[in-house]
């Protein structure tokens, strides 16, 4: 863990999200996460994600469809 707590910025929360939706992260990067992270780019990054998520879903769907 490093000793100097980084400014909360945008990629970071990226990533961060990115990591936890796949499912993969470390317990020691989780916790800097909690400590650095500013909670609205969490829940902004999140829901950007999910909507990203489900229009791929939606249109890989009406691609197989119309094959």
């Amino acid at each position: 863990m490093s000793k100097n707590p980084s400014k909360p910025s945008l990629w970071r929360t990226v990533k961060a999200i990115a990591w936890s939706f796949v499912g993969l992260r470390a317990r020691g990067d989780y916790e800097e996460d909690i400590k650095n992270l500013s909670p609205i780019h969490i829940i902004v990054v999140g829901l950007i994600g999910v909507f990203l998520f489900v229009a791929v879903l939606v249109l890989l769907a009406n691609w197989m469809v119309a094959r």
